[in-house]
C-alpha cells in the first residue's frame, strides 16, 4: 500500500502543490497583511497559499480514501504524460513571457491547454484563450492599475 501511495500522481501532485502553498504563506507573513489604505501586499498571496495548502491537503486525503477500495494497477502513463506536459507548457509560457508579454503569453497557454490537454475545438479554444486573456487584462490593468509584465514585442 506504501508503494502504490509514493508512486500515486494525486498524492505527488497534492504534496508538492501543499510544500508550495506553505512556502507562499510564509513568503506572504513577511509582508504587510493590511495597511492604513486596506489589504497590503501579503493580503493576497495568504489567503491564496491558504488556498493551495487546503485544496490540496483535500486532494490527497481523497485520494488515499480512494486507494483504499482500488486494487492495484498500472501506472496511468497517458495521465502521467498530460500531467508533465501541461507543466512543461507552464514554464515554457514563463519563459517567452519576456518576449510576448504576460497577455499573449497567457493566451497561448490557455490556447494549447485547452485545445490538446482538454481535447476541445478550435473555436473552443480560440474563444477561451481570448476571453481569459482580455479578462485578465481588464481586471489588472484597466479595473485595478496594477500592470501586467509587458515583453519586448510591446504586448
Amino acid at each position: 500500500m506504501i508503494q502504490r501511495v509514493a508512486r500515486d500522481s494525486d498524492v505527488l501532485a497534492g504534496g508538492v502543490l501543499a510544500a508550495l502553498g506553505v512556502y507562499i504563506l510564509v513568503q506572504a507573513t513577511r509582508w504587510e497583511y493590511m495597511g492604513f489604505d486596506g489589504p497590503g501586499p501579503g493580503f493576497f498571496p495568504f489567503w491564496y497559499g491558504l488556498a493551495i495548502v487546503i485544496l490540496s491537503l483535500w486532494l490527497v486525503v481523497g485520494r488515499l480514501f480512494r486507494l483504499r477500495r482500488e486494487s492495484p494497477g498500472a501506472v496511468d502513463w497517458p495521465g502521467v504524460r498530460r500531467a508533465l506536459g501541461t507543466w512543461a507548457l507552464f514554464a515554457l509560457s514563463v519563459a517567452v513571457m519576456p518576449w510576448l508579454g504576460f497577455v499573449l503569453s497567457f493566451a497561448l497557454l490557455t490556447f494549447v491547454l485547452v485545445r490538446w490537454q482538454f481535447g476541445q475545438g478550435l473555436k473552443t479554444a480560440a474563444f477561451t484563450a481570448v476571453g481569459l486573456a482580455v479578462g485578465f487584462y481588464v481586471l489588472f490593468p484597466l479595473a485595478l492599475d496594477v500592470p501586467l509584465p509587458a515583453g519586448r514585442l510591446g504586448f
